[in-house]
């Protein structure tokens, strides 16, 4: 079975100082950071995607510096950058064609944010096929409000992370999955 490590939206507005800052962006970006090196250093396949958004008032605006994908994970020469507007990264983007050019099976899936762009990207990886992996520590996320109520960014993402792990993901450890990568 063929792997691609799939990279969600580490863009820097997500990172402290963005527009958009999540709790544990750092850490979250050197955990995928540890998975971009071992995807390199085994010659996996590796498919960027960067949000852009067209709300005046949002991030991740076209032009922008917090539109880039941040340094930390940035692409390389020969690295996919797949362009998308909507959080499932498939959704009016070229990431299945080149995932079926590239014969992968299995998809290992970081990034931002948890409860947005890779709970809908990996639900949608799933009913296309594929066999997904999530770094759960190579994930960020947000405080979220409801009904007047603070949900702190680690049950919204502890949350998301559980409803993910069966039957959508095996949902892993950075540290666990690098030490028994193929």
């Amino acid at each position: 079975m063929n792997k691609c490590l799939v990279m969600v939206d580490l863009q820097n507005d997500y990172f402290p100082a963005g527009k958009m800052e999540l709790v544990g962006m750092e850490d979250a970006a050197e955990n995928a950071r540890l998975l971009l090196a071992e995807f390199r250093n085994k010659k996996l396949p590796i498919v960027h995607i960067q949000h852009i958004s067209f709300d005046p008032k949002g991030f991740f605006l076209p032009g922008t510096d917090g539109a880039k994908i941040n340094n930390t994970v940035a692409p390389q020469e020969g690295e996919a950058v797949v362009v998308k507007n909507y959080p499932n990264s498939f959704r009016n983007t070229s990431l299945l064609e080149i995932l079926k050019d590239l014969h992968v099976d299995d998809l290992v899936i970081c990034g931002a944010m948890s409860h947005m762009c890779i709970d809908a990207t990996t639900r949608a990886a799933f009913d296309l096929g594929y066999h997904c992996v999530v770094a759960e520590d190579a994930c960020a996320t947000r405080d979220l409000m409801f009904k007047d109520k603070r949900i702190k960014a680690s049950a919204v993402h502890a949350s998301f992370m559980a409803a993910l792990s069966s039957p959508y993901a095996k949902v892993v450890m950075t540290s666990d999955f690098v030490k028994n990568v193929a």
